[in-house]
């Protein structure tokens, strides 16, 4: 069911007009931005988009114009796991990665082991639940990325109205979102937390 739901979503946020796509992620962008959780962020844990996802970059380009500390996940390719990195500047500290995504480059900036810093995550996904669900592509490496946390920071999650899908399968291991933010609304997730 999980693999039925993500190709589904893939396929129609592929079938978006790349300036359609961009309109909406402006819009999704500028609701994250007027949360008070991210206004009120001293640091933001975000990730730089991948294929037709609601594309990040404007709101991390935000976060550190207004002096946020920005860290972004780079995969470990020998531990299947995330680390996350300090970025000061999106056009010399990130690069290509695996899968295309552009990723912190190790050599320009400092890795950072222990998470406790984080106020405000913005997480990817395929789709999303009104309760908060998550459905990522299936590598787990956000799971595990949330599940090395000891603190509760805000979890949110900005995707494109059509990505919102009722019943998503959830494991016991799964962190739901707090915020739910499309280009149409902004949703606390009740069941979150």
């Amino acid at each position: 069911m999980k693999q039925a739901i993500r190709q589904r979503i893939i396929a129609a946020r592929l079938q978006m007009a790349e300036q359609e796509r961009a309109r909406l992620g402006r819009a999704i962008a500028a609701r994250i931005a007027g949360l008070e959780s991210f206004r009120t962020a001293g640091t933001v844990l975000a990730y730089l988009n991948f294929g037709a996802e609601f594309a990040a970059e404007g709101l991390v380009q935000q976060a550190l114009q207004h002096g946020k500390q920005v860290l972004l996940p780079k995969v470990n390719r020998a531990t299947n796991e995330l680390d996350v990195y300090r970025v000061a500047d999106l056009q010399h500290d990130v690069a290509p990665g695996l899968w295309d995504i552009r990723e912190p480059l190790a050599e320009r900036c400092a890795r950072v082991g222990a998470l406790d810093a984080v106020d405000f995550i913005l997480l990817p996904g395929v789709a999303f639940g009104r309760d908060g669900a998550r459905l990522g592509y299936g590598g787990g490496f956000y799971d595990k990325l949330l599940a090395r946390l000891k603190h509760d920071p805000v979890l949110v999650a900005g995707a494109y109205a059509m990505q919102i899908v009722e019943g998503i399968p959830q494991e016991a291991t799964d962190r739901k979102v707090e915020w739910l933010v499309t280009e149409n609304e902004t949703i606390h997730c009740a069941a979150a937390g």
